[in-house]
């Protein structure tokens, strides 16, 4: 995407991923092919109680991803678009399932334009059969004993099947 000469364009896609789905890793394989390195940047998520703690949620979101070299996985709290100065982002990637999710990115999006006006939002939808996937679902199916292996990658299923602690 970028000469010799230019600026890598990276961009960053953030969440808590708890856990990562087949739905995220689709937006993030996608928005890698756009950008020179896209920065999966995982929420610590203080105002959330996960099912994984931070370093387990890293972890699964790298292993997931660990065939997509321009993906890098950091650990962020706070604005996300301090996150975006600190690292040089010149966008945000943001995953849309539906009209709800449009309607609280698009307003996101514009405040964070306020934020930091030389950072773009990007929305890409996931594939259609992935849209109905969310984590929280996936918690609950698999807390419920059902079978999430359609909708997280084989390192994701066997955690929860393992029932990983809170934490």
């Amino acid at each position: 995407m970028s000469s010799s000469t230019s600026t890598p364009r990276t961009a960053v896609y953030s969440g808590t991923f708890d856990p990562i789905t087949l739905g995220h890793e689709d937006v993030i394989r996608r928005a890698a092919g756009l950008f020179d390195e896209l920065i999966v940047a995982v929420a610590v998520a203080h105002h959330k109680k996960t099912q994984f703690g931070l370093d387990l949620r890293m972890a699964l979101v790298a292993d997931s991803l660990r065939d997509c070299p321009q993906v890098r996985v950091l650990p962020f709290e706070g604005l996300m678009m301090d996150f975006c100065r600190q690292h040089h982002a010149c966008a945000v990637v943001r995953g849309i399932r539906n009209v709800a999710d449009f309607d609280y990115e698009a307003q996101m999006a514009a405040m964070n334009r306020k934020l930091l006006p030389t950072v773009e939002t990007v929305f890409l939808l996931p594939q259609a059969q992935l849209q109905c996937i969310s984590s929280t679902l996936v918690r609950e199916i698999s807390k419920l004993g059902g079978d999430v292996s359609q909708m997280v990658s084989p390192g994701v299923a066997a955690q929860l099947a393992a029932g990983a602690v809170l934490r």
